[in-house]
């Protein structure tokens, strides 16, 4: 018999995880990277939108504007 220092690395011994098994993510963890992706797309779409107001041209300023209006002006602490 095999000596673990814990039960969980028993159980892994006793049954080792293949490699076709897939560990699907929980109903949170969905949650959580549905609400980001839903928030990278809100951003693109605001990122878009104000380069065609200014003519479409990525310059260092239209960053500086891009990145104030993004985070938000100030400190947030």
């Amino acid at each position: 018999m095999a000596i673990a220092r814990s039960a969980h690395l028993l159980r892994d011994f006793a049954f080792p995880k293949t490699q076709t098994e897939r560990v699907t993510p929980g109903f949170w963890r969905r949650l959580f990277y549905a609400m980001i992706e839903a928030r990278q797309r809100q951003v693109d779409r605001e990122i878009a939108r104000y380069l065609r107001a200014c003519g479409g041209k990525f310059t260092d300023q239209a960053e500086r504007e891009i990145e104030e209006r993004i985070l938000g002006s100030g400190t947030r602490w």
